[in-house]
């Protein structure tokens, strides 16, 4: 199982392609319009992205944006075989949103329900055909969509993942307790075993948690981040800010820590452009050489809620294989948490009861 694509419902798609494209640097690559919705299809690199928004009261967005702020309506994974994943998630208790569909050229997709209004698109390529990415070309730039976090409401994360794990075999593969002197959060993330998904779980351990802000500003459960994987984090973090896009502020107190050991890893030149872009570094101690550098976006709608994390995953070698440095950062998400909070009391909800 792959991530092939993330589908956000919006108030105005052309407007949202348009600001995707001078914020993000996306292409608009097609256009679909229906008695109902329109429809976007936009990509950069390896990642694609769907936009629709309504054009009349039935249209499903519509529904959506009745219910929720705007945000990720489907996560769309590509599936070996997608009858027994589908006949599966029948049993199991999940709604078949849309029968397995099939086009003049093998292509096979269906939708499920996913935890609470989210669905998943479920996608079966032939001869490495897809739904919206068969034309990419590889890069260095924008190369996968490396994870999707959803956020729960407290005393959830457990079933939530039940529910994974029944339905779509998802297993799980590393848990955080995040807490500082004024919230908390937990969060287990969960991966499947055939394939590269990986798909983090969060929950709220205080009122004014950063992830209850985020239920209540998205009215439910929802998608809080996606992280897209870049081979040049540099280099696409310089262009994203070059183009205005806003980013969580990191204090300098965070690299006068870590010059140290920074520089036995990077270059001082690198370290230097580390700290311009205000690039989180974390390590993998058991793996020598091994290292995340991770930057995250403000979040890109009116509410609290949804933003892009961009991610480096260093190459390594470990026993003559060569792989990509695994999991997720203790320190980071650690440092992401407390950057967090620092909005949070710009807004001034992390005082709240």
């Amino acid at each position: 199982m792959e991530f092939d694509h993330i589908h956000f419902y919006v108030e105005n798609a052309i407007e949202s392609r348009d600001w995707f494209r001078e914020k993000l640097g996306f292409k608009a690559i097609a256009s679909q319009t229906s008695q109902h919705t329109q429809k976007e299809i936009i990509n950069r690199g390896q990642v694609y992205f769907a936009l629709s928004s309504a054009i009349t009261p039935e249209s499903p967005v519509a529904n959506f944006l009745s219910l929720h702020p705007p945000g990720v309506a489907d996560v769309a994974f590509l599936v070996r075989d997608i009858n027994s994943v589908v006949a599966k998630a029948a049993v199991n208790g999940a709604e078949i949103l849309q029968p397995i569909q099939e086009n003049l050229q093998g292509l096979k997709w269906a939708k499920i329900s996913g935890w609470g209004d989210l669905t998943h698109t479920l996608i079966e390529k032939i001869d490495d055909a897809q739904i919206l990415n068969s034309n990419s070309q590889l890069s260095r730039d924008l190369v996968a969509i490396d994870h999707v976090v959803l956020n729960v409401a407290e005393d959830n994360l457990e079933s939530a993942f039940n529910w994974y794990h029944q339905i779509l075999d998802f297993q799980p593969h590393q848990n955080f307790d995040i807490q500082t002197n004024k919230s908390g959060l937990r969060s287990l993330v969960m991966t499947h075993l055939e394939g590269g998904v990986k798909f983090p779980i969060n929950e709220p351990t205080s009122a004014n948690s950063q992830i209850q802000e985020f239920l209540d500003a998205n009215r439910g459960a929802g998608i809080q981040h996606i992280a897209l994987r870049t081979e040049n984090i540099l280099g696409v973090v310089g262009e994203l800010r070059s183009l205005g896009l806003p980013f969580l502020q990191v204090p300098a107190t965070y690299y006068s820590s870590l010059q140290t050991k920074a520089l036995s890893y990077l270059s001082e030149t690198d370290w230097e452009k580390v700290q311009d872009c205000q690039i989180l570094l974390d390590w993998q101690e058991s793996i020598p050489g091994a290292m995340l550098l991770q930057i995250f976006t403000q979040p890109i709608f009116n509410e609290p809620t949804v933003f892009f994390e961009f991610i480096e995953r260093k190459v390594v070698w470990v026993n003559g294989k060569k792989m990509e440095t695994p999991g997720f950062g203790q320190g980071n998400f650690q440092a992401l948490f407390e950057a967090i909070e620092r909005e949070q009391m710009k807004r001034g909800s992390l005082g709240k009861n």
